[in-house]
Order: structure tokens, then sequence, then C-alpha cells
């Protein structure tokens, strides 16, 4: 891995603290278990749209998926009432406790910062305005302008056309080995948010880096691309 000038991160549960969704679906009178069922359903049919060379919006697809599931649930709601309300959760959500720190940290080190999110870059902005470090990030990058989704390789080769960079020179983060596994295809270099110490799955191709918080990573890569004497 090259030393990086450009840090890209995912956005949703990477940035974003999506546990709220929960209490949404609770609302609605649905499980909350059913909030990660709901998120894990929309990325599968993201990613088949990706396989198949499709593009779909975020919410697009979000939306036809909680209908879905709602519709075989007893809410206590109307149906269009309840998906408005958890579709509405996405834009309530706030940053992980240790997702400011660690982004004053790296701007403060040099590096350019930027994001690509399968989702809006629109609720990317509102969640970075509310924390703020809305100023931090140089670019906000959505696959909604990109051929595919993460983790197709056109999503990775946007982001590094969008930036001016080549792949060598950036680096993803990420919670999730499956855009750690496409970044590191389209030539990125990888870092693995590991905030709940769990095991990386052995398919995916390994990060270069694995850190707990976010906090970390500036000292991380200082560690690993420390000048030689």
């Amino acid at each position: 891995m090259s030393s990086p000038t450009v840090i890209v991160f995912d956005v949703n549960e990477t940035l974003s603290d999506m546990s709220p969704m929960a209490t949404r679906f609770a609302d609605a009178g649905a499980p909350e278990e059913m909030a990660r069922l709901w998120f894990a359903t929309l990325l599968r049919d993201g990613f088949a749209l990706a396989a198949a060379g499709d593009n779909a919006s975020f919410r697009a697809v979000g939306i036809h998926v909680l209908r879905r599931l709602l519709a075989r649930t007893s809410l206590r709601m109307g149906l269009d009432q309840a998906v408005e309300h958890i579709m509405e959760g996405m834009g309530a959500l706030a940053l992980h406790p240790d997702v400011r720190e660690g982004i004053i940290g790296l701007e403060s080190n040099g590096y350019r910062l930027l994001t690509l999110s399968n989702g809006s870059s629109r609720l990317a902005q509102k969640l970075f305005t509310d924390a703020g470090i809305g100023g931090s990030f140089e670019r906000l990058l959505t696959v909604e302008d990109a051929a595919a989704w993460k983790p197709a390789r056109a999503a990775y080769d946007y982001a590094s056309a969008a930036c001016g960079t080549d792949p060598g020179r950036m680096l993803l983060v990420a919670v999730h080995p499956w855009d750690i596994h496409g970044a590191s295809r389209a030539g990125l270099g990888t870092v693995w948010l590991n905030r709940k110490q769990e095991e990386y799955p052995p398919y995916f191709v390994a990060p270069d880096l694995v850190i707990g918080d976010l906090r970390d990573l500036a000292a991380a890569l200082r560690r690993r691309y420390r000048p030689k004497a």
C-alpha cells in the first residue's frame, strides 16, 4: 500500500450509528430486529442490481423493501405512515462517538477526506453538519452518480476519477468486509474499522490495517508510513 493522500469513508454504519433505527421500527409496531433485516435486504437487492450492471436509488430500494417487510406485520399505524416514519429515521441519525474526533485528527494531519456512500449525499451532509464537521470533507460522493453500487469496481473508479487521484494513493475506511474487499480489488488501500471486535471473513481480501476506534487511525497511519532513517 502506497502512502495515501486521500481517505475515503463509507457512511452507513461506518460513520453513522444506525442502532436508533430499531426504535423507529418498534414505534410502528414492527419487531426491533426487523431493522437489521431491512438494511441487509436493501443491500442485497442493491448488490444484485450492481451485479446485473444496473443502478438504483438507495431510498427507492429501501422504501420498496420496507413495504414488503411491513406488509406482513401487524402495525400500530397505516403502512404508508409507518414507511415514512422509518425512512425519516435515516435523516435523524448521529455519528458514532469516535467519529468527530477521528475526522478532526485526520484532517489536521493533512489528509484529503471524502465519503463514498451507497446512500444519499444529502443525508451525509446533514449528518456531518449536525456534528460540526461539515467542512472537513472535500467531497461527499454517492454511488447514485456512479455506474453501480459498492462493492462493484465502478463505484471506486468513480471516486478515484472524482478526486483526480490514483487508486493506489487512496484509502477506504469501512466497517463492512464486503466494502473492504471491493476497494482492495479496485486498487485502494483499506482500513477495517472493527468496533465490535468481530472475526474478519476469510473469503474476503484482508484489510491493510485494522482499528477498533476511528480516533486511532491517524496514529496508525503515522506508524505505518513513518519515514525510514
